[in-house]
């Protein structure tokens, strides 16, 4: 047999259960979770041992591997397990070993160390193992007991309640595996196999520490400190404890023109805070900031554990330093930028995402968006990609907005982006044959491919040209007169002229026909036949489109504002006060949080000057149409 697939298997551990799909084939397995994310694969030549296990409702696989680590698969049918059985004896050459669970309920039992797992058996039969790499220290309490506790990391699962904290383990004097003398108890030599075997030390101190990074995602400022077997983020109100083994990628991303450098730890599973998931890290490091450093290791245990991953001394900028000491402690892979260059020979392109301003990276296998909220889609999750026009409305042209829709129907729009970076993204996603798609009819935008195959970007709209391009040879007048009087147009931030000569209209040298304007002789709607539905709606709705299009009176009286606006103005310099460098998008967030933490008596003054600045506008408006009429009253009689 080449292989066998097995999916709804899970991988079990202190982070919970995750279900994913299981791949035998002939040089050994992969293990990929379900959704993305963290993946296991294992060479069968490191492959030290198999055993099957009975467990409630299916059937579990363990598999031992040279460098200690114990991978518990389960989810297997009772007819895979001697389908399996043969594939291992005839791919890696070993016999799965048998087990069997105890469920007598004992508590009483036998200790087996092997390699870093502890088994507690009763009667022969296995009742838990718990893998020793997880123990952060051991106590000997009194003379018989001894306590391991375990690493409290602040990563989870969606699911996970629960979790293992410690556990103790009382061996009397009697005990004939472990034994000891009057000065060294039994006790004491179980806590010296454990610490032998688990490597662990009590009070581990810090590798090394960068102090004061600025962290945007969980936004703070940060003491990061690497451990051995961890990482630490401590802030002034929050403190994260990370295991290594929770670190699936690090990204190493520079800032478009600017002197900083984003370095993103993606975990899995991610770190809570409060309600919130958090998979990605966000630290922004200064570029061009150089640190010389040493760690904090002994020399046999650099020599012995990390010979080839690190070394005694770092010199260099502080982000290369970092992720270079972090990738040898935790063993994850470094992604760096892509072959993307952008317009300006940058790595990234300007664009937003829920409101929020940042920089969108095309990677060699997904695209990020960065800082917050910073987002992975991977190329194999994209179903297609869509070029659309800036939803601003049709008289801005500088702008697009890029559309990624996944295979699961979830959809990412990145907006704001510049209308020269057309090409460069054009070229990138066809390079990754990513399907670029025009969603009005499901069919590729070949109107588009062919603008953005000319040279000259400022020369055509290629959205107007995909729309020409969907009428067909028809070039008529009315399509024209409905691509410029669109309702969407309406209300545009870019339109706030009401009327011609706006310079968001135009696409750089491009010369656009001139809107035809109404003629007053009514009878001139009907001198020109026409058959299209919308020209005729927008003629019949001509008078209505100049009045909203109107400019407004200066005379007139000014509109009321809310209790929450009083309170805005009372309180946004304040705000800039205590949060400097705020961005603009921000304050108004922060007031409407603190408007919302308000009590109804603090609510009230504000609440006072509405209601009087209401009754002002109604006096006041209710005057100015009075005048109004007037005015009118005296031009008819005139």
């Amino acid at each position: 047999m080449d292989g066998q697939q097995f999916n709804n298997i899970s991988l079990g551990g202190r982070g919970g259960t995750n279900p994913g799909q299981l791949k035998f084939h002939a040089g050994g397995l992969l293990w990929k979770k379900q959704g993305g994310g963290k993946a296991v694969e294992v060479d069968k030549t490191e492959v030290m041992g198999l055993t099957w296990m009975k467990v409630p409702r299916s059937n579990q696989l363990g598999v031992r591997t040279r460098d200690g680590l114990y991978y518990k698969f389960t989810g297997f049918r009772d007819q895979d397990v001697s389908s399996l059985t043969t594939f291992f004896q005839s791919s890696c050459g070993i016999t799965p070993e048998e087990k069997q669970l105890s469920v007598s309920g004992k508590n009483w039992g036998e200790v087996d160390l092997n390699g870093n797992m502890l088994t507690f058996l009763v009667g022969s039969k296995q009742a838990f193992e718990i893998s020793l790499a997880d123990v952060s220290q051991t106590q000997l309490q009194g003379k018989n007991d001894v306590m391991l506790e375990f690493h409290v990391d602040d990563t989870t699962g969606a699911n996970e309640k629960d979790s293992l904290m410690e556990i103790s383990f009382h061996i009397p004097n009697s005990n004939t595996q472990f034994v000891g003398d009057e000065n060294h108890p039994p006790a004491q030599v179980f806590r010296d196999r454990i610490m032998a075997m688990a490597d662990v030390t009590d009070g581990e101190e810090a590798v090394v520490t960068f102090d004061g990074i600025a962290i945007l995602t969980p936004r703070g400022r940060y003491n990061v400190e690497l451990h051995l077997s961890f990482l630490r983020l401590q802030g002034q109100a929050n403190d994260f404890k990370i295991q290594y083994s929770s670190v699936v990628r690090i990204f190493l991303l520079p800032k478009v023109s600017q002197p900083h450098t984003f370095v993103v730890v993606t975990l899995d599973p991610p770190i809570r805070k409060g309600q919130t998931l958090y998979p990605h890290i966000v630290l922004q490091f200064e570029s061009e900031y150089v640190v010389d450093t040493g760690l904090a290791m002994n020399e046999d245990l650099l020599n012995a554990k990390y010979k080839d991953k690190l070394e005694p001394t770092y010199k260099g900028l502080i982000h290369d330093v970092f992720t270079k000491i972090l990738r040898g402690l935790s063993g994850a892979k470094i992604t760096g930028p892509g072959k993307f260059r952008s317009h300006t020979q940058g790595l990234a392109v300007k664009s937003s995402l829920k409101a929020e301003d940042g920089l969108l990276y095309p990677l060699e296998k997904g695209f990020f968006f960065l800082p917050k909220p910073p987002t992975l889609i991977l190329y194999d999750e994209i179903d297609y990609v869509e070029f659309e026009r800036h939803a601003a409305g049709t008289a801005n042209m500088h702008y697009f907005d890029l559309l990624v829709r996944l295979k699961t129907e979830q959809e990412h729009l990145f907006r704001n982006v510049q209308r020269s970076e057309y090409h460069c993204l054009y070229n990138f996603i066809s390079s990754k044959g990513l399907k670029i798609m025009n969603l009005r009819d499901s069919r590729p935008a070949d109107g588009v491919t062919a603008v953005l195959q000319d040279e000259d970007d400022d020369a055509v709209d290629p959205h107007l040209e995909r729309i020409k391009n969907e009428a067909g040879d028809d070039e008529s007048d009315e399509e024209d007169e409905d691509f410029v009087a669109d309702k969407d147009d309406e209300g545009s931030p870019t339109d706030d002229s009401g009327g011609e000569g706006s310079d968001g209209s135009l696409s750089g040298g491009e010369k656009e026909k001139p809107v035809k304007k109404p003629k007053k002789d009514p009878s001139a709607s009907t001198s020109k036949p026409t058959t299209s539905k919308k020209k005729e709606k927008a003629e019949d709705d001509g008078s209505k489109k100049k009045k909203q299009k109107k400019k407004k009176d200066p005379n007139a009286p000014k509109r009321a504002i809310s209790a929450f606006m009083f309170f805005s103005q009372t309180e946004r310099e304040n705000v800039k006060k205590s949060n400097p460098g705020i961005p603009f998008t921000e304050i108004g967030r922060v007031l409407g949080d603190k408007w919302n933490k308000l009590s109804a008596e603090e609510k009230e003054p504000y609440e006072a000057m509405a209601r009087a600045d209401k009754k002002r506008y109604t006096e006041e408006i209710t005057g100015y149409k009075n005048q109004q009429s007037t005015n009118m009253d005296t031009t008819n009689r005139e």
